[in-house]
């Protein structure tokens, strides 16, 4: 298993620097600049001020020199310095990190711990009632925009009930309620923003579930277990599920970066104080380091979570480590 391991985090590395290539060439193609806005905002800075702020910044240089200046800096941890508050990139990403990540994790729990019992309980009961009343809430699910659920969600719980606020990660007396009240405020500004973020991927893994359990059950041991006389429920969530789990461990791969993509949407909707509202501000001042930045580290977050869906895959089907 350990040099199944070693051999995955090796194969990352080339896709680790083809990323970082493309992450560089996209953000140096993109029009305007950082000195150039500088310069349209304030009429009184001259070429000569522009120039010496680009080779501040290594600007000047040809972009292979910026890319080499870049990366090496990168086996550092050295992400730069913000064009917008000069402030260190790594720590901005690392005060906004562990929102993101309590975000998506968070959500990611929310969609397996739900998705897969409802997927199965779908299964058990084909072509019964219940299971197209499930049916029709997945396809709900699929069909219906993120962003408007998450807007009429916001208008019906915490405009006209008062019951969720609406925004942020914890109200502006927080630091002033007891331990207690302090872990509520928390809770009551993650409702939404986890609900919502896992709306669309708990329809997906239900019904990925379903399918495969539908799959698995036509097998000859299911037939031979339930010709045994073992009970339905015994059957199909020890029995059935393990294979038909194979898949779905495959989508924890496919989910997390889905997830920090998704971020930059919900986290501008729900003032969110991650990485997604800080690429989205970043964006819209020509702050480079920091973009580039929070590509990398969301990169690097994507590779892992496809090595844990390889390793998770690889301990529950013995075949995959050889």
């Amino acid at each position: 298993m350990l040099k199944y391991l070693i051999r995955r985090l090796l194969l990352s590395l080339p896709i680790l620097f083809g990323i970082t290539v493309i992450t560089f060439g996209i953000i140096h193609l993109t029009p305007g600049g950082f000195t150039s806005i500088q310069m349209d905002m304030n009429p009184n800075v001259s070429p000569d001020s522009a120039a010496r702020l680009q080779e501040l910044y290594d600007l000047d240089k040809p972009l292979y020199q910026q890319y080499v200046l870049w990366v090496s800096r990168l086996l550092r941890l050295d992400f730069g310095r913000s064009f917008l508050d000069q402030r260190l990139v790594i720590a901005k990403i690392g005060e906004r990190l562990p929102a993101t990540l309590l975000l998506s994790g968070l959500s990611i729990f929310m969609i397996f711990l739900l998705g897969i019992p409802l997927g199965v309980y779908s299964a058990m009961h084909h072509n019964t009632r219940r299971d197209r009343v499930i049916t029709m809430m997945t396809f709900a699910g699929y069909s219906i925009p993120a962003f408007w659920l998450a807007l009429l969600c916001m208008l019906l719980f915490s405009v006209i009930l008062d019951w969720l606020p609406m925004s942020g990660i914890r109200d502006i007396d927080h630091d002033f309620l007891s331990p207690l009240g302090k872990f509520w405020d928390y809770v009551l500004h993650l409702i939404l923003p986890v609900t919502i973020t896992a709306f669309g991927g708990l329809a997906s893994i239900s019904r990925y579930t379903r399918g495969n359990m539908l799959e698995v059950v036509r097998q000859d041991y299911i037939r031979t277990a339930r010709a045994k006389g073992l009970a339905k429920n015994r059957v199909y969530y020890v029995h059935a599920l393990k294979n038909a789990l194979l898949p779905i461990i495959t989508i924890i791969g496919l989910a997390i970066p889905g997830l920090i993509g998704g971020s930059f949407i919900f986290e501008t909707i729900f003032a969110w104080p991650g990485m997604g509202r800080l690429a989205y501000d970043a964006a819209f001042g020509f702050d480079y380091p920091t973009i580039m930045g929070i590509a990398v580290i969301g990169a690097v977050l994507t590779l892992l979570g496809n090595i844990l869906a390889d390793v998770l895959y690889a301990l529950n089907d013995p075949r995959i480590r050889l």
